[in-house]
């Protein structure tokens, strides 16, 4: 069986209102983010409406917008600085090693 996260992407969601602004850049934050916690991810930019169909392992994105997806994901992350890839790889960590996902 591959491991999530080390040897098969993880999918992860970064979520805005509209899915075209700061969605993108999170985007760009989150895969820097990943690629230095030595994490697969398939980081996918989107917005809330189409986020609620998916099924991915993360979602990414502002409290306003990540708290209505509580038990959507195994892990969610709130996020208030959408350019600050340390912040987010400190969030991360802990919860990528509970789920078994990183060492």
């Amino acid at each position: 069986m591959t491991k999530k996260g080390l040897k098969e992407p993880l999918t992860a969601l970064t979520i805005c209102g509209v899915g075209m602004g700061s969605s993108l850049i999170l985007r760009m934050t989150a895969e820097k983010a990943f690629k230095e916690l030595g994490v697969k991810a398939k980081v996918v930019a989107t917005d809330v409406g189409s986020a609620r169909s998916m099924q991915p392992d993360i979602i990414i994105g502002q409290a306003m917008h990540t708290e209505e997806f509580e038990g959507v994901a195994p892990v969610i992350i709130s996020i208030t600085n959408f350019t600050d890839h340390q912040a987010l790889k400190e969030k991360l960590a802990e919860p990528l090693r509970q789920q078994g996902w990183m060492e």
